[in-house]
């Protein structure tokens, strides 16, 4: 994975940069010492992951997280003070690490981070568009397309909801949506993609599959009346 480590302080990069030669599959792309500098390499490289300071002048760790928006490389947030914990977790980062920073807590992290790096490339199409693979639980499972009712897009995940079975896969919903069938399936919101042959009944602007409910938001509900070939 390809890294930058982000933080104002000359030592504490110093640190993070020992720490990485740990781990030989990470790349370290830079060394940032503020929000300036991590827009400037983001823009020149592929970044996968962020060692991250919280407390830095002018834009801070949290406020950076929140501007980058949803393609964002994980984040590990790096910092001195557990006060942060909470909301920092709400911004569905890998791991919260306090310093100082021992070998073993570094790994922890990495650890992490690896697991949803893989996670983020297994839900791949195909060329039948019958199937998909999807990790669960460590292990690659395939899953057939016509299974699936709707997808649900919360954080950095996106859950997968099946008659009996929920699965949840490290992505954005878009990038899901240029996965699948066009023929199967349909945008309805900006957080759910449905199985149209799943749709049992249409509620105003609610769908009902397999006894869940789905909100149509109005920009798309146009063209889900189109695709649902209404008589």
């Amino acid at each position: 994975m390809n890294c930058l480590i982000v933080d104002d302080h000359e030592i504490a990069r110093d640190t993070l940069i020992r720490l990485l030669k740990i781990d030989t599959s990470l790349k370290l792309i830079a060394a940032c010492e503020n929000a300036a500098e991590v827009y400037k390499n983001l823009a020149a490289h592929k970044v996968d992951l962020l060692f991250l300071d919280i407390e830095m002048p002018g834009v801070s760790g949290i406020e950076l997280v929140k501007g980058l928006g949803e393609k964002r490389p994980l984040i590990i947030f790096v910092t001195s003070k557990k006060d942060y914990a909470l909301e920092a977790f709400d911004l569905n980062v890998v791991d919260f690490i306090t310093k100082p920073i021992t070998p073993d807590r570094f790994l922890k992290a990495v650890n992490k981070a690896h697991e949803v790096y893989n996670l983020s490339n297994l839900f791949m199409g195909n060329s039948y568009d019958e199937f998909v693979f999807i990790r669960d639980a460590g292990v690659i499972r395939r899953i057939k397309m016509e299974d699936i009712n709707y997808f649900e897009a919360q954080g950095d995940y996106v859950k997968i909801y099946m008659d009996e079975k929920l699965h949840a896969v490290h992505s954005s919903l878009k990038s899901i949506e240029n996965k699948l069938p066009v023929k199967s399936f349909v945008r309805v919101h900006r957080s759910f993609i449905v199985n149209i042959g799943k749709i049992d009944s249409v509620e105003g602007n609610t769908l009902i599959l397999h006894k869940r409910f789905v909100p149509v938001s109005d920009a798309y509900k146009a063209s889900l009346n189109k695709r649902m070939q209404i008589l």
